[in-house]
């Protein structure tokens, strides 16, 4: 059986050469090399804490390391945030153990000249009393970058948009695996029988109280297997998408456009409010995004969903629409939990997105008709691809108004916003970082 450190020095190698999405390149690497549970869990822990802590882990490198830290060699590079994270960031794992099982895996990787520098770094830190430390706390961009593991730019910008509690909230939730929550298929089953069916097959389900077919797992194993995955009794999908479907409200024989559908999470979840009755057009620029889409409606037993190949940005006819979502592409700063390889993306705050949200949101809203509803959404914390733009939307398009919203069970404001947009964060909503605006068409019909 493959030696679980083994695998997860591959999988950060291929995520760092060749950009591969950390869930899709771990997974495939456990199924590749059957681990069993523990070291399956082991190399997912070692891969998700590296990622997650990969600013952190170097700014201790640096500390120890009398070469820069841009000239040291990726392999031996990875090997260091490996035995580093080890060493102060999991407590199960002995020092020597951590140590001695790095330089090993260097001599696997017949890097013999690296075992000698890997050894004596991690060496120093275990002799160290405290092992590193941070930077001056009056610096606050520099010292929660280096505590949190985020770069400087990102907690600048949340210090200036939500306010020093909101981001040490933010930033502390970060770190660990995020929750797994699910929607349950009401057209096949409900919440009490796809519970009773979960628990025989092992796992440990709770109810979310403020939406009532949703439901939180634990001990799922690989989440494929289960037998109520196969037959379509739920998709999963984190609690801000399911309020961003709840917030739309689609009803049964409604025409619902979904704009920018794929991987189609929030198109089942609608059509499941729709009862699988009237028509719902999931558009996106891709064919492979598309045929996930049909694979999972197909799961899922929904056949109210018509895929449609669509630039959301140029805009195309579509039908006159009572329901539209508008669920932007986003910097994701929202779900960097769920994605950690992001934290180190060059653009992580990408300055052309609010103008492609917008261009979206304004062709978006020409289908829809008098009296319709508009939801606008985002998976990102930045009022530059949030608010601004919808405020910008309401200024120049004096047909639509806001919506007001009704806050669900559980969920409170953690910023002063107008009553028809909800920004979600976890400490305050226990979801993913979400932006949520309902507009309402109140007059002009469709252009």
């Amino acid at each position: 059986m493959a030696n679980p450190r083994v695998v997860a020095f591959r999988v950060l190698l291929k995520i760092e050469q060749d950009g591969a999405y950390s869930n899709l390149a771990l997974n495939h690497a456990i199924r590749e090399n059957d681990l069993s549970g523990v070291d399956s869990a082991f190399a997912s822990a070692l891969v998700y804490g590296v990622l997650e802590r990969k600013i952190t882990l170097d700014y201790i490198i640096k500390q120890y390391s009398k070469i820069p830290l841009r000239k040291i060699e990726l392999k031996t590079k990875i090997i260091l945030r490996m035995g580093v994270y080890q060493l102060l960031f999991m407590d199960k794992v002995p020092a020597s153990a951590a140590v001695n099982e790095s330089v090993v895996l260097a001599k696997k990787q017949r890097m013999q000249q690296s075992a000698g520098f890997i050894n004596g770094i991690l060496r120093s830190i275990t002799r160290a009393e405290p092992p590193y430390s941070l930077p001056d706390e009056k610096d606050k961009p520099c010292y929660y970058s280096i505590k949190y593991a985020v770069p400087q730019e990102l907690v600048r910008l949340w210090l200036s948009a939500y306010g020093e509690e909101n981001t040490q909230a933010l930033l502390a939730s970060l770190s660990g695996r995020p929750s797994l929550y699910i929607r349950v298929n009401t057209l096949k089953t409900d919440k009490a029988s796809l519970r009773r069916e979960l628990e025989r097959e092992g796992v440990v389900c709770e109810d979310v109280p403020m939406l009532p077919n949703a439901l939180s797992l634990s001990h799922t194993g690989a989440i494929e297997r289960l037998a109520a995955y196969r037959e379509g009794l739920f998709h999963v999908q984190d609690l801000s998408s399911q309020l961003c479907v709840d917030c739309l409200s689609p009803a049964p024989r409604d025409v619902v456009l979904d704009i920018c559908s794929a991987p189609g999470g929030k198109a089942f979840t609608a059509a499941q409010y729709m009862q699988n009755r009237g028509r719902l057009f999931a558009c996106d620029l891709y064919d492979h995004k598309l045929k996930l889409i049909r694979d999972g409606a197909r799961r899922l037993g929904i056949t109210a969903i018509l895929t449609n190949k669509r630039d959301g940005a140029v805009g195309m006819p579509l039908p006159q629409a009572d329901r539209i979502l508008c669920d932007v592409p986003c910097s994701g700063l929202g779900i960097l939990s769920r994605k950690p390889e992001i934290r180190s993306k060059d653009d992580l705050i990408p300055r052309d997105l609010p103008a492609l949200q917008y261009s979206i949101l304004c062709h978006s809203a020409e289908n829809l008709a008098v009296g319709g509803r508009l939801v606008y959404s985002t998976c990102t914390l930045n009022p530059a691809e949030n608010g601004d733009n919808v405020r910008r939307f309401l200024r120049e398009h004096p047909d639509f108004c806001g919506e007001p919203l009704t806050l669900p069970e559980g969920v409170r404001r953690a910023i002063d916003e107008n009553d028809y947009e909800l920004t979600l964060m976890p400490h305050t909503a226990g979801t993913d970082g979400f932006y949520i605006a309902v507009l309402r068409r109140a007059q002009g019909g469709v252009r």
